[in-house]
């Protein structure tokens, strides 16, 4: 890397804030949020850093085009957008923003177990439609429910901290993680999740491990019905997997804020089949991939991904 800062390309779409931030960190950067992917192979080669969103793609062969290329950073949580071996094989530093939208996906994640124990969007449907059902809308009190977080970095961790404010027992599963329980959750294998969990919460990114992780045999090895919350990535779901559970009763309801297909114009058939039974049932929710997109989260991960590009910069020196 250069002595003087690095010249960044912005691929993606960003929230403002984000210009000041690196006029200030004294970076120098070209904004180009719609550029395609033909343009951006022509344009890469002399830049030093990409940041990106969700529109990019970074493989191989927009790697060979990025000779000068140093650092990626990556406006959110999720990487599965990134080759990460790719950028290993050049030695391509790689950093995400995952601590910028924490607090707002556990607080999206405890609102969709909140709305599904309550009967809170099927009770306000009812209401909308004049029908006044007490007893058909009972909810269950979150504080007698055992919850199962599974994976344990940024996200999880906000979700347990809000959590713990309940009063609920709550178990958290990290694969990659040694000695990680704390104050707000106790530390346990999978097993016991599916074992003793009431609710389970996937914090986990998509990865060849995690894809599909939940589907029929997921389901059929979790001992009691249980509440399953998705705020992670859709391929860790198979829906077809939850409709078939949902319609056992082997999972007493969904919140779901992604989709294994979010182009829902372009949904195969059994994709279709299986979203139109979605979005029928009063036991699900469904939110538009949200879950970290709120108002202050799009500032908060501006100010991570400065932060980490100082950071960068100067250990570079």
């Amino acid at each position: 890397m250069s002595k003087n800062r690095s010249t960044i390309l912005i691929a993606d779409e960003m929230h403002p804030s984000l210009f000041a931030m690196l006029d200030d960190a004294g970076f120098t950067y070209e904004y180009q949020p719609t550029i395609t992917r033909a343009a951006l192979i022509e344009a890469i080669p002399p830049f030093e850093g990409l940041i990106i969103r969700s529109k990019t793609m970074v493989d191989d062969e927009l790697l060979s085009h990025a000779p000068e290329l140093r650092f990626i950073g990556r406006a959110g949580a999720g990487l599965d957008l990134i080759d990460l071996d790719a950028v290993e094989r050049r030695g391509i530093h790689v950093f995400h923003a995952g601590e910028g939208n924490r607090d707002a996906v556990a607080e999206h994640t405890v609102g969709l177990l909140l709305g599904l124990l309550a009967n809170i969007v099927k009770a306000d449907r009812e209401v909308r439609q004049g029908i006044w059902d007490r007893e058909g809308n009972r909810g269950y009190e979150l504080g007698s429910l055992t919850v199962g977080i599974v994976g344990y970095g940024n996200n999880g961790r906000a979700t347990a901290r809000r959590l713990s404010g309940f009063g609920c027992r709550v178990l958290c599963y990290d694969k990659y993680l040694t000695s990680y329980g704390d104050a707000f959750a106790d530390e346990a294998t999978l097993e016991q999740i599916m074992a003793e969990a009431d609710v389970i919460s996937l914090h986990i990114p998509l990865t060849d491990d995690t894809r599909y992780l939940v589907n029929d045999a997921f389901i059929a090895q979790v001992t009691r019905p249980f509440y399953l919350l998705n705020i992670a990535r859709g391929e860790i779901v198979a829906l077809e997997a939850v409709v078939r559970g949902l319609e056992t009763g082997k999972i007493r309801g969904a919140g779901l804020d992604v989709l294994e297909n979010e182009k829902l114009a372009k949904l195969t058939l059994p994709q279709q089949a299986a979203f139109d039974y979605l979005r029928q049932s009063d036991r699900v929710i469904l939110t538009p991939h949200v879950a970290g997109w709120t108002h202050e989260s799009y500032v908060r991960i501006n100010e991570v991904l400065v932060r980490q590009l100082r950071e960068v910069n100067e250990s570079a020196k």
